[in-house]
């Protein structure tokens, strides 16, 4: 009975100690748990704030080209308003022009009508002079024309003078005018030619036509005319 009371003795306050330890342990293991609680609501925190970080920095750069991209664009704006800008009193003196030409259309067709019809034999100068005063009686009877008239301005086609330049056709302007009054004529032309320009203009002109050349004492002229015919 000794023995025992006295390992009671021993043994008891020992259990004591080992209740209050296993108290103090369910305690921290309680703080710790409660720590670990709060560490990971601060991670995810702190995850959330790095995903919106790296959104924010992104649209901050996109923003940053937009911005960039904007700039370039109201550059370039502001080159193409300063240009145009530049070419507004050349579209008014065109745009003016252009009226006039459209008012003095009527008129500067009947001196052409007349030019075409009349006045392919004669040399430069009677056709100015007869084109001066058919202006000058078309003006008399109230009809619009131009004050100084062109028989390339009215009839001409700048993009077909340049090909009949280029098939051989002389470039001065009475050259130019017989051209025009070739391919307006409803007759054909009898074309007065001594150094041969107009021959030359001719056979590079029709070429793409098949355009056969003959002469009256060749062997086969009769068959070459009957040709195209039958």
């Amino acid at each position: 009975m000794d023995s025992d009371d006295e390992g009671a003795k021993v043994v008891a306050p020992k259990k004591e100690k080992l209740k209050e330890a296993e108290a103090e342990l369910a305690q921290a293991m309680t703080i710790l748990k409660a720590k670990q609680d709060n560490l990971r609501t601060v991670q995810e925190k702190l995850e959330n704030l790095k995903r919106s970080f790296k959104e924010m920095n992104d649209r901050k750069n996109s923003l940053e080209a937009q911005v960039l991209l904007c700039s370039q664009k109201l550059e370039r704006a502001e080159a193409l308003i300063g240009g145009l800008g530049g070419e507004r009193q050349r579209w008014q003196d065109a745009a003016r022009e252009l009226g006039e030409t459209y008012t003095n259309l009527t008129g500067d067709v009947l001196v052409s009508s007349g030019l075409v019809a009349y006045l392919g034999a004669f040399t430069s100068d009677f056709r100015q002079e007869q084109c001066v005063a058919w202006t000058q009686a078309c003006k008399a009877e109230h009809i619009p024309c131009s004050d100084h008239f062109s028989l390339s301005a009215t009839l001409g086609d700048p993009v077909k003078i340049r090909e009949w330049n280029i098939a051989g056709l002389p470039t001065d302007s009475f050259s130019v005018d017989n051209g025009i009054v070739v391919s307006n004529a409803r007759r054909w032309p009898l074309m007065i030619d001594p150094q041969g320009q107009a021959n030359k203009w001719g056979k590079n002109r029709e070429k793409g036509h098949k355009l056969a050349v003959v002469k009256q004492t060749d062997a086969d002229f009769v068959l070459t005319t009957q040709h195209p015919h039958q």
